[in-house]
């Protein structure tokens, strides 16, 4: 359960302006995603995917009367928590926003939120930001995300592996929020369904030659390497240098780790890897292929739904309370997600809005089948890839 924090200073500053800010005829929303860094490949596509629910409300141009939303970005690094910060704080101060989707990594997230967020008062919701440890942050209830917690996502990967009698696997991760919150949940699952974890070893982003780990991991065995890392940096060295050794021919991934530039950089020599990462096969989500794909962009892509998901929440919030100012849309969040209310997919944001106007209730499904439980947790569920001859696939849902 979420921890709650009283009022602070900033924030009732913040409040003065609530009127002036909450009735603008300009609404901005920061998208703070990691253009660099380790999951860089992916943020453009999610990017874009937020960007693509904010066009989709002004060309209804319905909402609070007409107020045309701005996207701002900026980047949140994924691992540089001061960088992340800076940026967020900039957001708020510099450019004036009403709304944030992301950060995206779980580490620069809870900076954000415990040192920007939670003093200014301002509402995010963070696509893909899934360490366990989010649950329980202190976060006056301005913190959601539409990706589920990696507490899940942990079960759901070591079921993977004992269904297809895997039952010893090294393990390393990322040496972060993320990666040891997702490690401590994979091996706690494995181990209750009978499987055994050789090692579990963190691994630093940013190194050349990652032969030392995988040494260790060799030397402790196992019939797969467990790979919870990011697909542009350290986890894709720990398969290169296994690859390359012999150490394991067998991968099972993580979110992080499923991407276009992982099958770009390795091919077919990853054939019969699998993985797992948020994903659901619902109404949504092939409307919402079908609109990005009209777009120029790959609504397949690893969070890409979420985020445009994350975009249309705070939206349609903001329509519910009738202002864009956090301290009245944010307890709205949660009413515009679940039910009861009219069903709401990718494509009807406008119609949202006109039935929040007129006092209707939605109950928003969007791309990826938003239910949020507990205190903005997103329900959730999980796609399965594998690669065959090369490429990606999705090869079922749990």
């Amino acid at each position: 359960m979420k921890k709650f924090l009283t009022a602070t200073a900033a924030g009732a500053l913040v409040a003065g302006s609530a009127f002036a800010a909450g009735h603008s005829s300009e609404i901005k929303m920061g998208v703070m995603l990691s253009f660099t860094g380790p999951i860089e490949s992916l943020t453009p596509a999610m990017a874009a995917g937020a960007e693509m629910a904010i066009a989709e409300v002004n060309e209804a141009g319905t909402l609070l009367g007409g107020a045309t939303v701005t996207p701002v970005r900026a980047d949140a690094t994924c691992i540089d928590s001061a960088a992340a910060t800076a940026a967020a704080e900039r957001l708020i101060t510099s450019d004036g926003i009403n709304a944030m989707v992301g950060p995206d990594c779980s580490g620069v997230t809870g900076a954000v939120l415990a040192n920007v967020a939670v003093p200014n008062g301002m509402a995010m919701i963070s696509p893909s930001a899934t360490s366990p440890a989010l649950s329980a942050a202190e976060d006056n209830g301005l913190f959601f995300r539409t990706a589920p917690s990696d507490a899940r996502q942990g079960e759901v990967l070591a079921n993977l592996l004992i269904e297809k009698g895997i039952t010893s696997a090294a393990v390393t991760y990322t040496n972060n929020d993320y990666g040891k919150g997702f490690a401590d949940a994979f091996q706690s699952s494995y181990e209750a369904a009978g499987g055994s974890v050789t090692l579990s070893s963190p691994h630093e982003d940013g190194k050349a030659d990652y032969s030392a780990e995988v040494g260790a991991l060799a030397s402790a065995g196992g019939d797969a390497l467990v790979v919870l890392g990011y697909v542009d940096q350290g986890g894709a060295g720990l398969i290169q240098g296994s690859l390359d050794s012999g150490a394991f021919d067998m991968f099972a991934l993580g979110d992080g780790m499923i991407g276009d530039s992982l099958t770009a950089t390795f091919g077919s020599d990853l054939d019969g890897t699998f993985g797992t990462a948020p994903g659901s096969d619902n109404e949504g989500g092939a409307s919402f292929a079908e609109m990005a794909t009209a777009a120029g962009i790959d609504g397949t892509g690893v969070y890409v739904g979420e985020s445009y998901d994350a975009a249309a929440l705070l939206l349609l919030a903001m329509a519910a309370a009738g202002s864009s100012d956090p301290a009245d849309y944010v307890g709205k969040i949660e009413m515009v997600a679940n039910a009861p209310g009219e069903m709401i997919m990718p494509g009807e944001l406008g119609k949202a809005i006109e039935i929040l106007a007129g006092g209707g209730d939605v109950d928003y499904s969007g791309a990826t089948g938003v239910e949020l439980v507990g205190p903005g947790e997103a329900a959730g569920s999980y796609a399965e890839y594998v690669i065959e001859d090369g490429a990606l696939k999705v090869v079922g849902y749990r």
